[in-house]
């Protein structure tokens, strides 16, 4: 009779703690659209970084729960005023916020990025490109009408004087004085050819001082043609920002940085705007958040922009819950989980590309 009470005792009490557990209410997620972070799909479905990480955490603490969709001012006013139990998206954590509210461990480190016009990737195919880019043709045509000229005056003065090197048809004696200009301004100097008259000589030593300064014109020309396209901007890291106009959004990090430092930048209604500046050569570069720049890059095809390696004014993104929330520290548990997980390097990957 006892061992009977007991199991009606144990099975009534599993029963009313099933009828607890189903009828705890699903959690009211706030959700602001944030490419590739939160992003809505054509068919009303949420994709994206935040929202297949919330659906494995979700998951593992076996809760139902309901998005609320709203902008980002309203999204941290409903976390404040404890009107939704967590919030999530491209949420940073500041000191700032989180007087207001409390967050979870963070789950992506960012930062700001510079981003430039699209840098070709150096090769045989282009380097062999340049060398016959008019830039690199009109130097060579120049270099051949200043020999022509300096052996034309040559054979003038020496024709008659020395017509054992310099002698036969004009021709053939401009060809004589042509070939002693090459070898002269190249400091090879066969000895072969060489002026006999006053004339020739002065001509001669003249030309010897003009070809060091040639040469080394040539040779930058040449380095110029092949690096032009590095030269674009000469924008390697932050400190070549300044006189440099800057592209970013308004009310952001980036602008509040750019401020901060004292670097001329130029506003855009939107990030697609802004990248699409540097491409046309209105502005210098862009200067935003990376991993949305990444994002948005994808999107442009052969417009791409260079992404600079390395970030700056570093971030964390999190998840938000109101002060005190009970929710806190299992879901910072399942944030843990979800990010060590092999499995996230390639979540990011699916929406960032590889690095």
């Amino acid at each position: 009779m006892l061992i009977r009470t007991l199991t009606c005792i144990f099975l009534l009490s599993l029963s009313i703690s099933n009828q607890t557990y189903a009828q705890e209410p699903p959690l009211k997620v706030g959700i602001s659209t944030v490419p590739p972070f939160v992003m809505e799909t054509d068919d009303g479905r949420w994709e994206g970084i935040s929202i297949d990480l919330w659906e494995d955490i979700a998951s593992g603490m076996e809760r139902e729960f309901e998005w609320v969709p709203m902008s980002f001012n309203e999204l941290l006013e409903a976390v404040e005023n404890d009107e939704i139990d967590v919030a999530f998206g491209a949420l940073t954590m500041t000191a700032d916020r989180e007087a207001r509210f409390d967050f979870s461990h963070p789950f992506y480190q960012t930062g700001l990025s510079i981003a430039v016009p699209p840098i070709p990737e150096r090769g045989l195919l282009s380097s062999l490109k340049a060398f016959i880019s008019w830039q690199f043709l009109s130097a060579v045509l120049a270099l051949a009408a200043s020999l022509l000229v300096v052996g034309f005056l040559l054979w003038l003065v020496e024709r008659r004087r020395n017509p054992e090197q310099f002698g036969g048809s004009a021709a053939q004696g401009i060809g004589s004085s042509f070939w002693w200009a090459a070898v002269t301004m190249t400091t090879v100097g066969y000895g072969d050819k060489a002026p006999v008259s006053l004339a020739g000589r002065l001509i001669g030593l003249v030309w010897m001082f003009a070809g060091l300064i040639m040469v080394a014109s040539f040779t930058a020309a040449i380095t110029s043609s092949l690096t032009v396209s590095n030269l674009r901007t000469g924008i390697q890291g932050t400190g070549d920002l300044p006189g440099k106009v800057v592209a970013t959004i308004s009310n952001t990090a980036s602008q509040r940085y750019l401020e901060d430092e004292h670097i001329r930048y130029q506003t855009y209604p939107d990030l697609t705007a802004a990248m699409e500046s540097v491409v046309s050569g209105e502005t210098d570069a862009i200067v935003y958040d990376r991993a949305l720049m990444q994002y948005r890059n994808l999107q442009l095809g052969p417009k791409k922009l260079t992404i600079l390696p390395g970030v700056f004014a570093k971030q964390l993104y999190a998840l938000a819950l109101p002060d005190g929330s009970p929710l806190r520290a299992e879901i910072s548990q399942e944030v843990l989980r979800v990010t060590e997980a092999d499995s996230w390097a390639g979540t990011r990957a699916a929406y960032l590309g590889k690095e």
